[in-house]
């Protein structure tokens, strides 16, 4: 039996562009496509036809010869001819061109040798800190629940000595063919649930999921510098995959205390000192308590005023992006007393009288206590 000419087959000549063959063969396939032509053998036969003629002259080597012998050039023993007798052989030799018509994406309608592995999902939690251990950077120990590998089955989701089936009604593609009228459409197989496979004999423990959940504690290093709401990704963490698949991520959402003593303003770190009123006014040396426990001995200047700020350089939170550490800014505060003695009366009776008359935007302690003293 003589074949059909491959250029009329695909509608095209000696001289069209590559690019115009594999128009023509694509608007073809979709033409006599089996899922658009259920149990039609004639547009089987097209269909293979077209993907022959395309495996020759989508070839510049064996277009070249088929030009030069025809079918001769391109059958029997010169072994460049391609006959496809199945129909999975030509959507797995021509997925590219198929690319996503009936929603296979770019392998076609190439079958599923058996399960996919899939990456476990992402988790989330909140973890709280104190100030102190976001400024020092901590260890924590946080309990979680997530799925971890079937150790029975070692995430394969059979029981021993079984294995995973190819579907028998969709054939591992995961997905049926159905007609409506003149409308034909690819559905979900309920066979498989559209997984292409099936287990037989599942795993006792986890039920063929291949995973199984458990609270487990987890250590999460806390870095120095810690601000509140930042998030910590912890991979691996999270839900182990399915069937062979990469583990999903931890996310844990960091919230950080406020506390009386000190507090924080991008990565300065403020606390304040309070003393007494003739401290601020003569000067003197003081130490100040860090939030890390250390001392730090700072120079109160004569005529302090309040809410100055003292600022020590290198003391306040470690940069997490960048290099570089904030300020400890103290801030300092007068302690008025609110119950005196009769020697204290009299002393700063005696104080605010040497004093005289002074402006209270100059010396507003020296008014203040005037009018303290009555």
């Amino acid at each position: 039996m003589n074949k059909q000419d491959y250029y009329v087959i695909l509608g095209v000549s000696k001289s069209s562009t590559a690019d115009e063959i594999k128009k023509s063969y694509r608007k073809l396939a979709m033409k006599y496509h089996p899922d658009r032509n259920p149990d039609n053998k004639k547009a089987e036969e097209k269909f293979k036809e077209a993907a022959e003629a395309y495996s020759i002259l989508s070839d510049a080597t064996k277009k070249q010869r088929y030009d030069q012998f025809g079918h001769a050039g391109v059958d029997g023993s010169s072994g460049a001819g391609q006959s496809y007798s199945d129909m999975d052989d030509i959507f797995e030799h021509f997925g590219d061109v198929f690319g996503s018509m009936f929603n296979q994406g770019s392998s076609g309608r190439k079958k599923k040798v058996g399960p996919a592995p899939q990456r476990g999902h992402d988790l989330s939690q909140e973890i709280t800190l104190s100030l102190k251990e976001s400024y020092l950077g901590c260890k924590k120990e946080i309990g979680v629940y997530r799925y971890v590998i079937c150790s029975d089955c070692n995430n394969k989701g059979t029981a021993p000595g079984t294995s995973v089936v190819v579907c028998t009604d969709c054939r591992g593609s995961g997905q049926v063919a159905m007609r409506q009228g003149f409308f034909s459409f690819a559905q979900q197989c309920g066979g498989c649930w559209g997984q292409g496979f099936k287990i037989p004999s599942p795993c006792s423990i986890c039920r063929g999921q291949t995973r199984i959940q458990k609270h487990e504690r987890v250590t999460v290093t806390i870095p120095a510098g810690i601000y509140d709401k930042a998030e910590l990704r912890l991979n691996g963490k999270g839900d182990s995959g399915v069937f062979g698949g990469t583990s999903g991520s931890l996310f844990l959402t960091v919230n950080v205390k406020e506390e009386k003593q000190f507090f924080r303003k991008d990565v300065d770190l403020y606390t304040t000192i309070t003393l007494p009123y003739h401290q601020l006014v003569l000067g003197c040396e003081v130490d100040v308590k860090n939030i890390d426990d250390t001392f730090e001995k700072i120079k109160i200047p004569h005529g302090c005023p309040v809410a100055k700020e003292i600022v020590i350089l290198g003391k306040g939170f470690k940069k997490i992006q960048g290099h570089g550490v904030g300020r400890l800014i103290i801030i300092v505060q007068c302690d008025i007393p609110t119950k005196l003695n009769k020697k204290a009366k009299e002393a700063l009776s005696e104080y605010a009288d040497n004093l005289g008359d002074i402006p209270s935007g100059k010396d507003l302690f020296s008014s203040f206590f005037k009018k303290f003293l009555g």
